[in-house]
């Protein structure tokens, strides 16, 4: 299972962290940076066969390609907005996090734009017209 080995190189980080982090503070940010981008680099590949079956239920529903791909971009800046900001925390930045976290929901919404088009245009649509 392999989530057992990440928790397991989790503690195993954070007990190097917390044994450095009065000595060597520079290394013990090291380590937490390499541990979670390690992680990352784990966790991601998974995110493959999510895309697959999505890509494959999108293709069977008829929803053109253009809406998953909007989906999945925003997914896609989501997680790296956090993991970024998470990066940053770790550092004791958290003004800079907070900035991260708000640049990534701009990009959120500036793809989102064309899919709450679709969906105020369909519900409009559906109204009855008034004579």
């Amino acid at each position: 299972m392999e989530i057992i080995q990440i928790v397991g190189l989790g503690l195993i980080a954070t007990i190097l962290v917390l044994v450095l982090k009065d000595q060597k503070p520079l290394f013990a940010f090291l380590i937490t940076s390499f541990t979670g981008a390690f992680i990352f680099l784990l966790v991601i590949g998974k995110i493959d066969a999510v895309i697959t079956v999505m890509n494959e239920l999108a293709t069977k529903s008829g929803i053109p390609d253009v809406y998953l791909k909007t989906v999945l971009k925003i997914i896609g800046i989501a997680y790296i907005a956090e993991f970024g900001a998470q990066m940053v925390r770790d550092a004791g930045q958290e003004n800079i996090a907070s900035k991260i976290e708000f640049a990534g929901k701009v990009f959120i919404l500036v793809l989102a734009i064309p899919i709450i088009n679709v969906i105020i245009e369909t519900l409009l649509s559906l109204l009855p017209t008034g004579s």
